[in-house]
């Protein structure tokens, strides 16, 4: 999943899906600043909270020190989808 990362927002929250360049990213506020990972750390601990999935399933492996960033979520690729139209539907209809 691709993600746009914005520290120091106001308040953590999940903007929602956006198109950029060719595709699309999720588009995150965390209050943490981005330094030592911490903006990372917040960004998966935020969509751990959200998804409630286990924060050891996200991984950022792309990005660590930018803005954008590649963020892998282990699971059954099906169900992850399914959770995340739910979610879609729930927060952003």
């Amino acid at each position: 999943m691709r993600l746009k990362v914005t520290p120091n927002a106001a308040q953590r929250s999940v903007h929602g899906v956006f198109a950029e360049g060719h595709g699309a990213v999720l588009k995150v506020g965390v209050t943490a600043a981005p330094e030592g990972g911490k903006a990372n750390t917040a960004a998966i601990n935020l969509l751990a909270r959200e998804w409630p999935l286990p924060r050891s399933r996200f991984h950022v492996t792309a990005g660590a020190a930018i803005r954008g960033k590649t963020v892998l979520v282990e699971g059954d690729p099906a169900t992850l989808l399914a959770q995340l139209n739910q979610w879609m539907d729930r927060n952003h209809a």
